[in-house]
């Protein structure tokens, strides 16, 4: 079996040289196949507020430069036990949402054909439709955990059946998502309505808000995940807005009261063992961040939810 090709050496070749790839990883072309793929969708057409998460891809490539090869947390080493590539980015439409996601669909499924999974940087929460059918498509429905401010199940805004906030109603109603085990986690902030509360309910979701996790503590919130998703395949969808501004100045749709880093990244640990099947970090906007703040947040998540598919072994062959 092939070593795994892992990043450019950094005391041969300074952090701040070498290749933008994620992680200073070679490129998906440079290698003869990939465990896992990171690729980036820079799409922001779906945004109800501001723009700017189209340029989040490279903005978390760039603050990717400064991981290592070992996770201590987790106790893994995740460019050595699996060949992880950037593949680059998908190239969307930026006028037409409906062909955009069309695009993001076809793409995953021809980067996950031969058994390789994804970790997806966004890009708006739009993408997250056309990634959950590709990995229903391979997987058959999956579990969601859902990392936001918000809750993403809206129906429509202005008439639009897609936008970044309703790529969750939509995957229920076409049936890709386990209705059984889904959650939201570090949702806060005012509604439109009490109704917002009880249609989410009725799509199958669980909450755990941002005051249930300061008040519970990370390894209690994780532990109930984990019961709540079982052995399902499960797909993790984050929206770095899930953390407070004050972790995450750079993105669209801010609300305050939000997780910490820290907090997000142990319930992330607290998940080793679940299968996961894949994964997205959007809303990255960098024109609203500070001397990085939100993109080294949004490249250390990226990096934990790599680790946490190096625990799971090698991927699965094409015909399983």
């Amino acid at each position: 079996m092939t070593e795994p090709r892992g990043p450019v050496d950094s005391s041969r070749v300074p952090r701040f040289a070498g290749p933008a790839t994620f992680a200073r990883l070679p490129r998906l072309d440079e290698v003869s196949g990939a465990d896992v793929a990171v690729v980036g969708v820079p799409f922001d057409g779906g945004v109800s507020y501001r723009p700017g998460a189209r340029f989040g891809p490279a903005a978390v490539r760039e603050a990717s430069r400064l991981l290592r090869p070992y996770h201590p947390g987790l106790d893994v080493s995740p460019f050595a036990t699996q060949q992880v590539a950037d593949a680059g980015d998908i190239a969307v439409n930026p006028f037409d949402i409906g062909e955009a996601i069309e695009t993001i669909q076809d793409a995953a499924n021809g980067l996950q054909a031969d058994g390789t999974r994804l970790v997806t940087i966004g890009g708006d929460h739009t993408i997250a439709l056309p990634l959950l059918r590709a990995a229903a498509r391979r997987h058959g429905p999956v579990a969601v955990l859902h990392f936001d401010a918000h809750l993403d199940t809206w129906d429509t805004y202005f008439g639009a059946e897609h936008t970044h906030g309703t790529p969750f109603r939509r995957a229920v109603e076409e049936g890709v998502v386990d209705t059984s085990a889904l959650s939201h986690v570090g949702t806060r902030g005012p509604l439109y309505g009490k109704q917002d509360l009880t249609e989410d309910e009725k799509l199958g979701f669980g909450i755990v808000t941002s005051a249930d996790v300061y008040r519970r503590g990370a390894d209690e919130v994780a532990d109930q995940l984990r019961q709540r998703i079982g052995d399902r395949p499960l797909y993790i969808s984050i929206d770095i807005d899930c953390l407070d501004p004050a972790h995450a100045p750079g993105t669209g749709t801010p609300e305050a009261g939000g997780l910490t880093s820290r907090e997000l990244l142990e319930i992330l640990r607290g998940l080793a063992g679940c299968r996961l099947v894949g994964a997205d970090v959007v809303e990255v906007a960098p024109a609203y961040d500070h001397a990085e703040i939100t993109s080294v947040a949004a490249s250390h998540v990226a990096y934990d939810l790599i680790s946490l598919l190096a625990l799971q072994g090698k991927r699965e062959t094409a015909d399983e």
